[in-house]
């Protein structure tokens, strides 16, 4: 490590290759916890670069447990964290909005690091117990339209660095790589980001691997659709500037989007969103980002349409019974 360091130090870059390799490294349990915070410290202090990002990514994949949804159309809908805006749950929620729209998500998640209620610990929390077990979530997917993937029991090879960045409590380029690895590989995948930068990022690296992608980017910092400012959508060649009035929606204020102060509260908000008992700012804000999911899924429609379709499924109660079968098949 010392090397690598002393190389990076230099204000130099990886190639991809020994970017995979300082990676893979790390996840063996090569090198100690001071010389794992300093080689991330490096990345708190330029950008990522998109070999660097590329080969990251590639260590992950290929260590990672795999999943075998074969014959599942999914999608997965993640977001990077960091963003520092600590709001409510509004991927995980979205997540039971795009099933009850008939869309099947393969959700990778994790444990809250950045902020007080990761998506991990909400589904925890609402009763839903973690497991590798691909049996169980093919068994999920077909019943209930979900299946949920705790990152560490499919990257164990992370676990080297949990202590590190828990220390550190800021965004690392570990937040950019969550969405990148989900084990199940789906085909389709809404992901939000927290700066322009890493939306080009991941539009650069999105655009070599054939997937059907929408990356969101909301102007004033959120890796969401907040409704709370203009947004970037990404999806192949395509770049737009959209709005909470593309929705007809009016703008919202970021307390609209707070989050809870604890993650029972967060769970709390989280069944009475999907009970049809939140407030219309929470309900606005989960229909805008599950209408863009449901545009990646369905890219033939329109963003009105899919908008209308994450309503019904909402309104219809469908969404509240996807989650609910998914807790009764714990």
């Amino acid at each position: 490590m010392k090397k690598i360091l002393n190389h990076l130090f230099d204000h130099k870059t990886l190639t991809k290759s020994e970017a995979e390799e300082v990676l893979t490294n790390i996840a063996s349990g090569s090198y100690s916890d001071p010389e794992i915070a300093a080689f991330i410290t490096v990345y708190l202090m330029r950008a990522v670069t998109v070999d660097e990002m590329s080969g990251f990514r590639d260590a992950l994949l290929n260590l990672c447990r795999r999943v075998d949804l074969n014959g599942f159309d999914t999608i997965d809908l993640c977001g990077t964290g960091g963003d520092g805006k600590d709001t409510f749950n509004i991927s995980t929620i979205a997540v039971f909005i795009t099933a009850g729209a008939g869309a099947l998500v393969a959700k990778h998640g994790n444990y809250a690091v950045s902020s007080s209620c990761g998506s991990s610990n909400v589904m925890e929390l609402l009763g839903y117990r973690f497991s590798a077990d691909n049996d169980k979530l093919k068994r999920e997917l077909e019943k209930t339209g979900v299946c949920f993937m705790h990152a560490p029991l499919f990257n164990p090879a992370m676990k080297n660095v949990v202590p590190v960045r828990r220390s550190l409590k800021v965004k690392t380029f570990f937040n950019m790589l969550g969405p990148m690895v989900n084990p199940a590989f789906p085909d389709k995948q809404m992901v939000g980001v927290f700066s322009p930068a890493v939306a080009r990022l991941y539009n650069y690296l999105y655009q070599t691997g054939g997937k059907e992608y929408i990356i969101i980017h909301s102007l004033d910092g959120y890796d969401e659709v907040s409704l709370t400012s203009p947004f970037k959508y990404l999806s192949g060649h395509t770049e737009l500037l959209l709005g909470p009035e593309t929705f007809l929606l009016p703008q919202l204020k970021p307390e609209d989007l707070a989050g809870g102060s604890t993650p029972e509260e967060s769970a709390r908000i989280f069944r009475n969103i999907l009970e049809g008992e939140g407030t219309t700012a929470q309900r606005n804000v989960v229909l805008a980002n599950s209408a863009v999911a449901l545009k990646c899924y369905y890219p033939e429609m329109s963003l009105t349409d899919t908008f209308a379709m994450a309503t019904e499924s909402l309104d219809s109660g469908r969404a509240l019974e996807s989650l609910n079968k998914l807790i009764s098949m714990q």
